[in-house]
C-alpha cells in the first residue's frame, strides 16, 4: 500500500482491538495495489476482534508507473464476497491520460455530503445525504450521465465538472431523418 497507510493509520487502528463501530474515510497512494476487501480483513478486521460495524469511504490511487497489470471492478468486488453484513460498492477507472488509476470503495448506503471524482463508471444509486458531487473523466459526458446523477442525488447543491472532451451525442435521434433535442435535466436545488 503506502508508507502512511501501512505506517501511521493501520498501527494506530491495531492499537484499538476493543472498538465495535468505525468510521473510516481515506484517499491514499498506494505503490502497488488498491486497497480491497482483503486488505481491510487482513489489516483490519482481524486485528479488531469486537469490530461489529464498518463504515468506509476509501479511494486508492495508483501511478501507472507503479504497476501496469490492475484488477478489474469485478476482481475488487469479489473480495468482498466475505463482507455479508453490509453492501460495499466498488468502481475502478484508469486514466492514460494522466498516467494514474482509483479504486473507490465504500459501504452503502453513503453518509456522507459530498461524494468526489464521479466517473462515466459510476454505478449509480440513490445517495440522499448527499449536497455536493464532483465529476471527472478523460472521456465525455454524455445526456444520459447526468440524467443518472440527476436521479441519484436528489439534494444536489453543488456540482463541479472537470471534463475537457466534448459530448459525442448532442441531439437525440428517433430516425434517420427525425433528430429530437435531449431532455431537459432538472436539479431542484443546485
Amino acid at each position: 500500500s503506502t508508507s502512511v497507510y501501512d505506517e501511521l493509520i493501520l498501527p494506530l487502528l491495531h492499537r484499538m482491538p476493543n472498538l465495535e463501530e468505525l468510521d473510516l474515510y481515506l484517499i491514499v497512494n498506494c505503490k502497488t495495489e488498491f486497497i480491497d476487501g482483503n486488505n481491510l480483513k487482513n489489516n483490519i478486521f482481524n486485528h479488531m476482534p469486537r469490530l461489529n460495524q464498518l463504515t468506509f469511504n476509501i479511494r486508492s490511487i495508483i501511478s501507472h508507473r507503479n504497476k501496469i497489470n490492475l484488477p478489474s471492478n469485478e476482481d475488487i468486488q469479489h473480495t468482498f464476497r466475505d463482507f455479508t453484513d453490509n453492501k460495499i460498492i466498488s468502481c475502478v477507472d484508469y486514466f492514460p491520460e494522466n498516467k494514474y488509476s482509483h479504486c473507490h470503495i465504500y459501504s452503502y448506503p453513503y453518509k456522507l455530503k459530498y461524494y468526489n471524482e464521479i466517473t462515466n463508471n459510476f454505478p449509480g444509486g440513490l445517495f440522499k445525504y448527499v449536497h455536493e458531487i464532483s465529476l471527472f473523466d478523460e472521456r465525455p459526458f454524455e445526456h444520459e450521465f447526468f440524467c443518472r446523477i440527476a436521479e441519484s442525488f436528489p439534494l444536489l447543491e453543488e456540482l463541479t465538472v472537470i471534463n475537457k472532451k466534448p459530448q459525442n451525442c448532442k441531439r437525440y435521434i428517433k430516425t434517420e431523418n427525425d433528430n429530437q433535442d435531449l431532455s431537459i435535466i432538472k436539479y431542484p436545488h443546485l
